[in-house]
């Protein structure tokens, strides 16, 4: 396999995984931080705004998945997208704890 299909997998992990909490909230009716609001990242966005953002995600993180061959049974690529989806939920954590805080 090619270099770009493993970044494709960690990449596809994290857009799929940044689709859940924007779209978990958006559904739900909640404002949550996206990178539309003001201060980005931190501002609060609408529901409407979140679930546009979490479409998008999942849009790119489909297309990442199939580029990067991560169903294929190869055992690096489905490492990779499942470390992509650890990072960046980790990330999220410690971004989200204070957005009610500020």
């Amino acid at each position: 396999m090619e270099w770009y299909v493993y970044i494709a997998s960690f990449f596809a992990g994290i857009f799929l995984a940044n689709a859940v909490p924007h779209f978990v909230q958006g559904v739900s009716g909640n404002k949550f931080p996206s990178p539309f609001a003001k201060p980005p990242g931190k501002g609060l966005s609408s529901p409407i705004v979140n679930v546009v953002w979490a479409f998008g995600n999942m849009l790119v993180g489909y297309l990442l998945f199939i580029w990067g061959q991560v169903s294929s049974g190869h055992l690096l690529p489905l490492a990779l997208f499942f470390l992509g989806i650890i990072a960046i939920s980790i990330f999220s954590s410690i971004n989200f704890q204070k957005k009610y805080s500020e």
